[in-house]
C-alpha cells in the first residue's frame, strides 16, 4: 500500500490515526454524555455539541495561520497534541453533577472541550500540510528523472491522501466501542445494567417532576437493578457517567501514543515551505484584465461550491446529533449502545473507498470521466436517499416526535422500535455521499483556487464546514418537536435543492476548472 509513496507517509498516517482514535472516543458519546450528566435537553446538548464541532474547523484556520507565521509546523503540531491531552484529562475527572455544582461544572466541561478544539486546530490542518509537502518534495525529486517519472509521482498524491483518509477512519471504527463498553462494565460492577432512556428519568425523579412517567421510571428501575443492589437515581447517574469519564483516559493515552509516533519520526517529516517566487514578468493591461477576470470566476465558483458544502455537512453530521438520539430512542439498543452505531460510517469508508476509486478509474479508462462538480452533485443526491429512506420508514411506522415517543409506556415503545438494519442502510447512503463530497471537495478547492490564494481557499473550505456544523443543532430541535418523518424530510429537501443547484452550475464549474 505504501510502496512508491514518500517516506514518512505511514508515520504521519499512524500519528493521525492515534489522535482520531482519541477524538472519536469522546465524539461518539459527547451529546448523550452531556444530556445524561447534566440533565440537559437534546436541544441544549446539541447546541454545545454544534459549537464545539464548528470550533474545531474554525480553529484549524487559526492553527494554520500560527504555523504559517512562525514557520514551525512540527512545533505547532506537538503543542496541539499536548493541549488536546490536557482537555481530555479534564474531561476524565469523574465529578458528579448536582444542583449545587452544575453552575461551575458545566463551564468546566466546556473549557475542556475548548482545549480539545484548540489543540485539534493546531494539529489537524498542519499535519495535512506536512503530508502535502512530502508529495511536493517527492515530485521535485521525480522531475529530475524526467517527465514520465514526474507524471507518475503526481498520480500518487491522490492515492496518498486517500490512504491517509482511510487511517483516520480506522481510528473512527474502533473508538465508538470504547466508551459504551467501559460504561456498561462499570454499571455492572456496581450492580446496575445499561438503559439509554433512564438517565433523563433519573434527573426528573431527583427534581420531583416525573409526572405521568412514574410508572415507566419504576419499570426501568426494576429492569436495570441487579439482585442485592438498592437503586438510587443519583447513584445510577453517578455510576452511569463515571464509566464515560474513564473512557476519556483512553483518549489521553491515544494522544500520548500519537505524540510519541510523531516525535519518533519528527526528523523525517518535512517542513512546509513557501513556494519559490516566480520570475518577474511584465503583462499588458489587457492581459492583467483577463487574469483578474479569471480569478474572479474561480472565486465565484469556489463560493458556489462552499455554499453546497455547508448544507452537506449540516445534513451529514446529524450522525452525532439527531441520528444519535434516533438510535437511542427508536432503535433496539438493549444489546448495542446507540453510540456504537457511529462506527458504521468509518467501516463503510474503509470498505467502499477502494470500490469507488475502482469504479471511477474504470470509467476514466473508457473515456467517461466524471467531473468533480458532477460527483459532488451526485453525492448530494445520495445523501438525500438516506433521508428519503428514513422519512418513508418513519412515516410508515407512524413514529411521533422524539419527545412524544419517550413519554410512551415502555412496553408500547419497545414494540415500535426498529431493528439494526435501519441504521445500516442510512449510514451506507451517507458514507457513499461523504466519499463523493468530502475528499473531492478538497480536490475541487485545489483545482479552482488561484495559486496565490491556496491557503486562504483551504481555510474557506474549513470555514464552510464549520458553518455547516454550527447548524446541526437544528436537527434535534426538529426531531423532538415534530413527527420525525418531517425532520428527515427537511434534510431530504435540503439535499435535493443542493443537488439541483449544483447540477445547474455544473457546465459553468467545469469550464472554470477545465474539468
Amino acid at each position: 500500500m505504501f510502496k512508491n509513496h514518500p517516506k514518512g507517509l505511514l508515520a504521519a498516517a499512524l500519528s493521525n490515526m492515534g489522535e482520531r482514535f482519541g477524538y472519536y472516543i469522546m465524539n461518539a458519546v459527547l451529546l448523550l454524555f452531556l444530556v445524561s450528566k447534566f440533565g440537559l435537553s437534546d436541544a441544549t446538548g446539541g447546541l454545545i455539541y454544534s459549537i464545539f464541532y464548528s470550533a474545531i474547523y474554525v480553529l484549524s484556520l487559526v492553527g494554520g495561520i500560527i504555523a504559517d507565521r512562525t514557520q514551525n509546523y512540527k512545533g505547532t503540531i506537538q503543542k496541539g497534541l499536548i493541549i488536546m491531552a490536557a482537555g481530555y484529562i479534564l474531561l476524565s475527572i469523574p465529578i458528579t453533577a448536582s444542583s449545587t455544582n452544575t453552575a461551575w461544572l458545566l463551564p468546566f466541561t466546556c473549557l475542556a472541550l475548548a482545549l480539545i478544539a484548540f489543540g485539534n486546530g493546531l494539529f489537524k490542518g498542519n499535519l495535512q500540510a506536512i503530508v502535502g509537502q512530502m508529495y511536493d518534495n517527492y515530485e521535485v525529486e521525480a522531475a529530475k528523472e524526467g517527465p514520465e517519472a514526474l507524471k507518475a509521482a503526481k498520480e500518487k498524491r491522490d492515492a496518498g491522501f486517500q490512504i491517509f483518509y482511510v487511517f483516520i477512519n480506522i481510528g473512527g471504527l474502533v473508538a465508538p466501542f470504547v466508551a459504551p463498553l467501559l460504561r456498561q462494565w462499570w454499571l455492572k460492577t456496581n450492580g446496575f445494567l445499561y438503559n439509554s432512556n433512564l438517565p433523563e428519568l433519573c434527573h426528573r425523579a431527583i427534581a420531583g417532576n416525573l409526572g405521568d412517567q412514574a410508572d415507566k421510571y419504576a419499570e426501568l428501575v426494576e429492569k436495570v437493578t441487579l439482585t442485592g443492589t438498592t437503586f438510587d437515581p443519583s447513584s445510577y447517574l453517578e455510576v452511569f457517567n463515571q464509566g464515560v469519564h474513564f473512557s476519556f483516559i483512553a483518549s489521553v493515552l491515544a494522544m500520548l501514543v500519537s505524540l510519541a509516533i510523531f516525535l519518533a519520526n519528527k526528523k523525517i517529516f518535512p517542513n512546509p515551505t513557501a513556494k519559490a517566487a516566480t520570475e518577474s514578468v511584465s503583462y499588458t493591461e489587457e492581459e492583467k484584465h483577463a487574469m483578474a477576470k479569471e480569478i474572479k470566476q474561480r472565486m465565484y465558483a469556489l463560493f458556489a461550491v462552499l455554499g453546497i458544502a455547508i448544507f452537506f455537512w449540516f445534513s451529514f453530521h446529524q450522525n452525532g446529533q439527531s441520528l444519535s438520539v434516533f438510535a437511542r430512542d427508536f432503535v433496539k439498543t438493549d444489546k448495542i449502545a446507540p453510540e456504537i452505531w457511529q462506527a458504521v460510517n468509518p467501516f463503510f469508508v474503509i470498505v467502499l473507498t477502494p470500490i469507488i476509486m475502482a469504479i471511477f478509474g474504470a470509467l476514466a479508462k473508457k473515456g467517461k470521466v466524471v467531473s468533480t462538480p458532477r460527483k459532488i452533485a451526485y453525492g448530494m443526491a445520495i445523501a438525500g436517499c438516506a433521508y428519503l429512506f428514513l422519512a418513508l420508514f418513519s412515516f410508515a411506522n407512524h413514529y411521533p416526535s422524539g419527545t412524544e415517543f419517550r413519554a410512551l409506556d415502555e412496553s408500547i415503545a419497545a414494540g415500535m422500535k426498529a431493528d439494526w438494519w435501519v441504521l445500516i442502510v442510512t449510514y451506507f447512503f451517507l458514507t457513499v455521499a461523504e466519499l463523493f463530497i468530502s475528499p473531492l471537495g478538497l480536490s475541487f478547492v485545489s483545482k479552482v483556487a488561484p495559486k496565490n490564494l491556496l491557503g486562504l481557499c483551504q481555510g474557506l473550505w474549513l470555514g464552510a464546514t464549520a458553518l455547516g456544523n454550527l447548524l446541526i443543532w437544528i436537527g434535534p430541535v426538529m426531531y423532538n418537536a415534530w413527527p420525525i418523518w418531517k425532520c428527515w424530510t427537511v434534510f431530504l429537501v435540503v439535499c435535493l435543492i443542493s443537488m439541483g443547484v449544483m447540477l445547474g452550475m455544473v457546465k459553468w464549474l467545469e469550464r472554470v476548472t477545465n474539468a
